[in-house]
């Protein structure tokens, strides 16, 4: 016999109760505001509170950023066979009782080329800004969150991994962990085999012309053409490392995949892995870093995760969580609840 109307015995997958809860907001942000892509400057952000929650306590923070194409509702999407979303997985963390309970924030920074690697740029938007000064004192403000760096975390995967890996040596006063995972890095071998590539489609698909494969690209269903995600790719890396203060965007390569010194200069600035030297006190200092990626890593991201993880112990960063693990770059959503765990572990 069928349940009454409005009345659900639902479970998973479709239904899931969770032991904590998700509060759903959104921010107001002056730092987007009028970005040149045009994107909104108003952002939903979604706030986890743990099973307990107590407002007279203080919690530890973590915060957790999306890869490159990632917008903040896809977080709920799941996979075949009723695998559970990082949400879900997020909460069941917490509701063992054997993690210390921590507040976690899920940040949005789509944008209309796919993302922005959490920095502010002229031809993107100031996204470093909008989660450094924006989104974290709003959360302080309106939870019972331990508000210093030695209690806040940042997590990610791919771009989110980047952006995990270079807000803590950014802002240092904001951050004192983080867990990366395949985190951009090691630029030239995970970004540079596609410069020969995307100067190719470029020739024989679109004139040689980016404005032309843009116009092509926003007139039809998106990346339904072979090379599009390619295409999008360098372009949004080359919109955060080299756009020159007029938003123009340079592209690290010549029209024969040949690199340009003075621009791919400009991209290693950004390379977490050459970031290390220069941030060594700050990365000494912070109370939890996590590393991992799939060995057999489309993007080769586990060999930047190794050149990372040589260069922390080279300057003498050595308390480290470390791990290759036997898998590719998607469906890694397993993986995360570690990190979570050890994040909340070490900022509690």
């Amino acid at each position: 016999m069928a349940e009454p109307e409005g009345v659900s015995t639902l479970g998973p997958p479709w239904r899931y109760e969770g032991a904590g809860r998700f509060e759903e907001h959104v921010v107001v942000s002056d730092a987007l505001r009028g970005n040149r892509l045009g994107d909104p400057h108003e952002r939903p952000l979604w706030v986890y509170l743990p099973p307990g929650y107590d407002e007279s306590k203080r919690y530890p923070s973590i915060y957790v950023i999306q890869g490159y194409t990632g917008q903040l509702d896809m977080w709920r999407n799941r996979s075949p066979f009723g695998a559970q979303t990082y949400p879900e997985l997020c909460d069941e963390v917490f509701a063992s009782g054997e993690v210390p309970p921590a507040i976690v924030v899920w940040v949005d920074a789509w944008t209309k080329i796919g993302g922005s690697q959490f920095l502010d740029s002229p031809a993107i938007g100031n996204y470093h800004t909008y989660l450094c000064d924006e989104v974290v004192p709003w959360v302080d403000a309106r939870y019972p969150t331990l508000a210093e760096a030695a209690h806040r975390g940042i997590q990610g995967k791919s771009s989110g991994g980047y952006g995990a890996m270079v807000t803590p040596m950014l802002r240092p006063d904001l951050f004192g962990g983080f867990a990366t995972h395949a985190g951009d890095a090691l630029f030239e071998a995970c970004y540079a085999k596609d410069f020969p590539e995307t100067a190719r489609l470029l020739r024989d698909k679109h004139d040689g012309s980016y404005e032309r494969f843009w116009e092509d690209f926003h007139s039809r269903p998106l990346v339904t053409k072979p090379g599009d995600f390619v295409l999008v790719n360098s372009w949004g890396m080359a919109a955060a490392y080299s756009a020159d203060d007029d938003g123009t965007v340079r592209l690290p390569f010549d029209d024969t995949g040949r690199l340009l010194p003075d621009v791919w200069e400009r991209w290693l600035e950004w390379d977490p892995v050459r970031m290390v030297e220069r941030h060594a006190e700050t990365l000494r200092g912070l109370r939890a870093i996590y590393v991992d990626a799939g060995k057999r890593d489309e993007y080769y991201l586990d060999l930047g995760a190794e050149a990372f993880r040589r260069e922390l112990e080279r300057v003498g960063v050595t308390d480290v969580f470390y791990e290759l693990f036997e898998g590719k770059h998607g469906g890694i959503v397993w993986r995360y609840p570690i990190a979570l765990r050890y994040l909340a572990e070490r900022l509690a």
